[in-house]
């Protein structure tokens, strides 16, 4: 699986959410509603998540290997540095 494209939105605002991204992996599936979120120890992207009856938020759609969480996150991460310059 390769992330073919990446597409990223700046958030403004004063909440935590830095940008809004989508992904096309193998040039045959998009996921949306991906964020970059400015933690605690940094910057880190976060899937898309939907809140729970219990006010807890579930991925909706995650990388199963740590491999595609790599490739993912790098992917992202670089489109949204190239977005600030």
């Amino acid at each position: 699986m390769q992330v073919t494209d990446v597409r990223v939105w700046r958030v403004e605002g004063e909440g935590k959410v830095r940008a809004s991204a989508s992904i096309t992996l193998d040039g045959e599936f998009v996921v949306h509603d991906i964020r970059v979120v400015e933690g605690q120890n940094g910057l880190f992207v976060a899937m898309p998540s939907r809140r729970t009856r219990q006010g807890d938020f579930r991925d909706v759609a995650h990388p199963v290997t740590p491999d595609a969480n790599e490739r993912i996150t790098a992917a992202v991460m670089t489109a949204f540095r190239q977005l600030q310059e």
